[in-house]
């Protein structure tokens, strides 16, 4: 078990990606804050699954755009599982639209969800990590961050942006051994893509020919949060060969 002894907070956890590596940390013996913004049910389905594998799990509704939430949400986490070992940054939203038909409503809160979001998370988490002198930040930017996308102006930038972040932070609390990293997946088997018409050009892009699953960047995210690794301030690409 990997993570016994360890606790977990993972933003946007009530479906997709956050799900699938909230289970895989459980399923190694962390236990887990399960983040979510309006997805009762999901969510509380999810903390159910945790605490059916003998784990604790601590249902947190917040926005992580909201600073003040984000506060309230780590001192509920401290309270309630005794802190905050990992940090998963994977909430998000997207409001496609060409730059020149986009509102700045649109770009204001796709950079709040997925960028501010992140720096909110991370500055309510800093104190406890830097204390006990051991944490692991992952950040869950996106390949379009590192090579755009046309009618996703917003969700690049912001995406992009997250690569920053993490580098920076990983040079600032490396020495409390704090490894900070990223996850850049491609297509990812979710919500957001399946049932997509666009599906066969998609694979055709793809060298290894076919969309990743949710569990295989559950896996990427397990591999960066272990003790065996000395990795820090990198992004590591679960893409099928589409970014090289």
């Amino acid at each position: 078990m990997k993570l016994e002894g360890k606790s977990a907070l993972i933003t946007g956890a009530s479906r997709g990606i956050g799900r699938e590596i909230a289970l895989l940390f459980a399923e190694e013996g962390a236990d887990v804050a399960v983040n979510y913004r309006s997805r009762d049910d999901a969510a509380r389905e999810v903390a159910e699954m945790i605490e059916g594998m003998g784990r604790k799990a601590l249902l947190c509704r917040a926005d992580v755009s909201d600073s003040e939430d984000v506060r309230s949400m780590a001192r509920s986490i401290v309270d309630g599982l005794g802190g905050v070992d990992i940090l998963v940054n994977n909430a998000g939203v997207v409001q496609d639209g060409l730059l020149s038909r986009m509102s700045t409503d649109s770009w204001n809160r796709v950079v709040e969800v997925n960028l501010t979001g992140a720096f909110n998370c991370i500055k309510a988490v800093l104190p406890v990590m830097m204390r006990r002198r051991w944490g692991r930040i992952i950040n869950m930017t996106s390949v379009v961050g590192q090579v755009g996308n046309p009618g996703q102006a917003n969700y690049s930038a912001a995406k992009a942006g997250l690569i920053g972040l993490t580098r920076t932070v990983a040079r600032e609390y490396s020495s409390r051994n704090i490894l900070v990293n990223a996850i850049s997946p491609g297509f990812i088997d979710t919500d957001m893509t399946g049932g997509s018409d666009r599906l066969d050009r998609i694979e055709a892009m793809i060298p290894l020919g076919r969309m990743g699953t949710r569990r295989e960047v559950a896996q990427a995210a397990l591999f960066l949060v272990s003790d065996a690794t000395y990795t820090t301030g990198t992004v590591l690409n679960v893409s099928g060969g589409l970014v090289m």
